[in-house]
């Protein structure tokens, strides 16, 4: 989880580093704030952006056979539902919300 910049390669990061990257909060609560600030993020970039048109293009292939599984989109979904949060299309503009 991360770049380091002296030698610019990706390592794990200890314990004691996620501690003070979190600081002391709960984890789930801050990876989730972590994927709705992404989500925003994205949804605020102009439409000719690769990482936009990454995400909303289709795939190629089909899908396999039984339970659909999620996507991303559908659990950033999931996680506005449990917050309550329904006209998200505004709230995602404006960043200080």
């Amino acid at each position: 989880m991360g770049l380091r910049k002296k030698n610019l390669t990706c390592r794990i990061k200890n314990n004691e580093e996620l501690d003070k990257l979190i600081k002391e909060e709960n984890i789930v609560n801050y990876i989730e704030a972590q994927k709705l600030s992404w989500f925003g993020y994205v949804q605020r970039m102009p439409e000719a952006s690769a990482t936009k048109k990454i995400f909303k293009g289709n795939p190629l292939t089909t899908r396999a056979r039984g339970r659909p599984k999620y996507r991303w989109e559908d659990n950033i979904i999931q996680d506005l539902g449990q917050r309550k949060i329904e006209n998200w299309l505004t709230c995602v503009q404006d960043r200080a919300k």
